[in-house]
């Protein structure tokens, strides 16, 4: 049994009512012949202005290169950088370095307990130090503090900075004695200056698009900083932060030189007493330590940014 339509009139030709071009032998027609063939014109504001961009300034390029040259040959003069004399000291730097070797271990279980207390006051500055430096940065940024707020944090800062850490760690040592609690003071406190403006300088730096539409619906202060600033500046702020803990280990063996715990004490009695081999197990345990610290950091920045 067969079925027929009485409106199907069998196949078409290929020729027949077809719309294709390709089947009944025309071309493609080309796309970038609708394209405008002539370049947008600028007019001579705009023209001056790019051009500007790529324009080296050489008058004031060849007049700035002759005084930096003049202001770091007076710094060198001033500062009594004397490559003969570096040159001649180079034989009692080789003979310091030969004294290191062979390292002596026997003292391994103090070095480790003290570097073990160095890392423990290298995170808790770095924890206290991040978050005041946080809160100090809510008031160092000209986009979220008014300005009767934003100039006199600006200004305790630049006197945080000026101030070394081995200051604080002595005041600090005056007010509550000797150990890593008077360490882990002064460097939360240098935290403030350093980080703290970094910080700041960071939510400045945001897109002010998402704070804009925040702001034009009526979003308040808080609501602005929770989820308009802080998560745009968030990989910056952890970076900086992983910073911040590398820079306290280091520092905290400093410290340790006036009495604000760590290994930095028994680094300065090793020099003292000229136990060279003692001192070159603790450098080269320091070195180990800081190695693997600044690796474990660089691998969390990868991942976050």
């Amino acid at each position: 049994m067969t079925l027929t339509d009485p409106h199907f009139s069998g196949p078409r030709s290929a020729g027949a009512g077809s719309t294709d071009p390709s089947s009944a032998g025309e071309a493609p027609a080309d796309p970038r012949k609708d394209r405008p063939t002539t370049r947008p014109a600028l007019d001579a504001a705009e023209r001056s202005r790019l051009e500007r961009a790529f324009r080296v300034p050489r008058a004031r390029f060849l007049i700035g290169l002759p005084i930096a040259a003049l202001i770091l040959i007076w710094s060198f003069n001033g500062a009594g950088f004397d490559f003969i004399k570096l040159g001649d000291g180079a034989v009692n730097m080789g003979e310091f370095l030969s004294r290191l070797f062979p390292p002596d271990f026997s003292k391994i279980g103090i070095i480790l307990a003290l570097l073990l207390e160095t890392f423990q006051m290298a995170v808790v500055g770095t924890v206290l130090g991040a978050v005041l430096s946080l809160f100090a940065a809510f008031g160092a940024s000209s986009n979220i503090a008014p300005k009767w707020v934003y100039y006199p944090t600006r200004w305790v800062m630049k006197i945080i900075r000026s101030v070394p850490d081995l200051v604080f760690a002595l005041m600090f040592v005056s007010a509550v004695g000797l150990g890593p609690f008077a360490g882990i003071l002064a460097m939360t406190l240098g935290s403030i200056g350093s980080i703290g403006k970094i910080f700041a300088e960071a939510m400045e730096q945001v897109d002010r698009g998402p704070v804009v539409a925040m702001e034009a619906v009526g979003a308040s202060k808080r609501q602005v900083i929770q989820y308009g600033i802080l998560p745009q500046s968030a990989p910056l702020l952890t970076s900086y932060t992983l910073l911040l803990f590398e820079g306290n280990v280091r520092g905290a063996t400093i410290l340790g030189l006036v009495g604000a715990g760590g290994i930095g004490l028994e680094l300065t009695t090793a020099m003292r007493m000229y136990d060279y081999g003692h001192l070159s197990a603790i450098i080269i345990c320091i070195i180990v330590l800081v190695t693997l610290i600044d690796q474990g950091s660089a691998l969390i920045r990868r991942r976050i940014t």
